[in-house]
């Protein structure tokens, strides 16, 4: 079954109801884009599945494998120099337990591996309709 949420937009300017099965989430834009600040912008929705996918992928892993991962912290950033002709998402990611340094970079090539990242870095054909 493909995985979908959905997106509310009333009346006023920007703040958006998503709902993802059972749960609702607030988005938004910042105040000097026009918005108040109700919730994440776009992109940073956009950087939060990356993160969340990589550590998650990750856990999964490390359980799977009975590696003694405690914490995973993810910092998602993206950079939008398109003067310079380049678009780059980058993530830092910091990993503690009592990892060995092959363990720490199978983990760092698992983190490449996760599928919102699959995605990002093959591509997605996005269909849009309009519905009457």
């Amino acid at each position: 079954m493909p995985t979908s949420v959905s997106v509310s937009l009333g009346p006023a300017d920007f703040p958006t109801l998503i709902t993802a099965r059972r749960h609702e989430i607030r988005a938004d834009e910042p105040p000097e884009r026009g918005g108040t600040d109700m919730g994440p912008e776009p992109f940073e929705f956009l950087l939060a599945s990356l993160g969340v996918c990589t550590a998650i992928t990750l856990r999964m892993y490390a359980r799977r494998k009975g590696w003694p991962l405690d914490d995973v912290q993810v910092e998602v950033e993206f950079d939008d120099q398109r003067t310079q002709g380049r678009r780059a998402i980058r993530m830092a990611l910091s990993v503690t337990g009592e990892l060995s340094a092959e363990q720490r970079a199978r983990l760092l090539q698992i983190a490449n591996a996760c599928p919102v990242h699959k995605v990002l870095t093959a591509g997605v054909t996005v269909e849009t309709e309009l519905a009457s």
